[in-house]
């Protein structure tokens, strides 16, 4: 004690709270890229792992890093923005677009979707499949946005491991998928690669779904399994942006562990089918 000012030792749970709230006050003024509205425990593993994996022993010797060196601030983005997929992921999904979405979709002239978070591009590629055997193909566009550039490159390949086709071709059964899935890819080593031509429809592209804006009207979006990592204020902005971002009688499916009970755009859909989260803009 001195000078009368008696200072209290915060918890070792509030000084890694408050370190955590450094950090990515620091990447967001520095390098752009806002996580501040992420969910606590999600940042909590993310950066953990990477404290474990370059033996530091502090978060804030990590945000000295990461603010010195482009290279730790790559490692530390690639663990914030890791995303598990798979293709045809949630086969009942994927049946349900089929059954219930897509004899509207043939009704148009010209089909625009919006695929935000598509990661490694599997979803992307199982969309592209899905709506070329629906005789969609020639007349429609996704757009497969991630934050993450690098595995937007990656996407762009069209490359799979093999070890994965077993599981993605009962996926794509289940699915209602029409011929062996096996006719999409050839097999190159320990990977496959999807038919090139599949890509012809898909346009990948950079997009924050935290500080970009809406981009096109579209008649279908896909943003499944990426809100779950954002607290509810963050999750209440992407809903509007998805919201602005729909065409009146367009389609949004989530994923399935997400809903709309967090958005007070609520009124403006009406459930196409509640299990598989498809939902359709009314107003």
């Amino acid at each position: 004690m001195r000078g009368g000012l008696k200072i209290s030792k915060p918890s070792n749970n509030e000084l890694e709270t408050l370190e955590i709230e450094l950090l990515l006050e620091g990447i967001y003024r520095y390098y752009g890229y806002d996580f501040r509205n992420y969910t606590a425990p999600y940042l909590q593993r993310r950066v953990k792992h990477r404290l474990q994996v370059e033996n530091l022993p502090s978060i804030s010797r990590l945000q000295e890093l990461v603010l010195h060196d482009p290279r730790m601030m790559r490692k530390l983005f690639g663990d914030f923005t890791i995303n598990v997929t798979e293709m045809f992921r949630d086969p009942d999904f994927f049946l349900s677009l089929r059954i219930n979405v897509i004899p509207t979709l043939k009704k148009l002239t010209r089909i625009r979707i919006w695929q935000a978070g598509c990661s490694t591009g599997e979803e992307s590629y199982s969309l592209a499949i899905l709506l070329r055997e629906e005789g969609l193909a020639s007349k429609v566009k996704i757009y497969a946005t991630d934050i993450n550039e690098a595995t937007l490159e990656e996407a762009k390949k069209g490359s799979f491991p093999i070890a994965s086709m077993q599981k993605c071709t009962r996926n794509y059964i289940e699915a209602g998928g029409k011929n062996a899935f096996s006719k999409y890819y050839m097999v190159d080593g320990e990977h496959v690669i999807f038919d090139p031509t599949l890509a012809e429809s898909i346009i990948f592209a950079q997009h924050d779904l935290v500080n970009d804006q809406s981009f096109n009207e579209f008649d279908l979006i896909l943003c499944r399994n990426v809100m779950i990592y954002f607290n509810k204020q963050l999750q209440k902005q992407v809903h509007r942006l998805l919201l602005e971002s729909l065409k009146t009688s367009g389609f949004l499916g989530l994923g399935n562990k997400e809903a709309l009970i967090l958005s007070a755009q609520i009124p403006c859909y009406e459930p196409v089918d509640l299990k598989a989260k498809i939902f359709r803009k009314i107003i």
